[in-house]
């Protein structure tokens, strides 16, 4: 994908209304920071528009449901603007509130359906979700190679292991799925060096 795209540019404009105000866990960062770097992770990989309109809107229908936005209008503003395909492609990766019968899901359960879903998501999805757990795993390791500190970066995320943990289960389930995009590589390298970090 090469020059200029009107389309992604309305998507960040998009995510940038939706959250306005969010910040990244433990900075000062605005959280447009992360769908952004996610954009570039898949244009740097070669994605097609689509998957990379979906890597920019991937959060807003898990974090942006306030002031008047519920999930059904987020997912139909989206389904609109940008299409069933992109819609698509980030519901197969969003955390979900709720069972197929309605029934609320725990922390735990969330994760555990997230990585079942792993399984009939498409290429693109699964494309994004590599992309997400890079830059996140990629983000904590540059903050841990800026401090003296460990623990300071660590303590961010409650139980440091328990994130990292959950970066290595999303790209053993990627793995598993058949999921074979050269993102693979950067991932393992990135998760590989977490698990060795200092303070974890």
């Amino acid at each position: 994908m090469k020059g200029y795209s009107d389309v992604i540019n309305h998507a960040f404009a998009f995510a940038a209304k939706h959250h306005d105000r969010q910040v990244r866990k433990g900075t000062r960062l605005p959280y447009l920071t992360h769908p952004a770097n996610v954009a570039v992770i898949l244009t740097r990989y070669g994605r097609n528009e689509k998957t990379v309109v979906a890597g920019i809107l991937h959060d807003v229908v898990e974090d942006c449901v306030r002031d008047g936005y519920t999930e059904e209008l987020l997912e139909q503003r989206i389904g609109e603007k940008f299409g069933a395909d992109v819609l698509e492609t980030l519901l197969s990766i969003t955390y979900r509130r709720q069972d197929e019968d309605g029934i609320d899901l725990s922390p735990g359960e969330k994760k555990d359906d997230y990585l079942e879903r792993l399984a009939d998501a498409s290429d693109s999805a699964r494309w994004v979700s590599a992309a997400d757990q890079l830059h996140n795993a990629s983000s904590i390791l540059a903050d841990l190679r800026r401090t003296a500190d460990p623990a300071s970066v660590w303590n961010r995320f409650g139980a440091g292991t328990g994130t990292v943990k959950w970066y290595r289960a999303v790209y053993e389930r990627l793995k598993n799925v058949g999921f074979d995009g050269a993102i693979m590589s950067e991932l393992a390298n990135v998760i590989g060096e977490l698990e060795r970090a200092p303070g974890l």
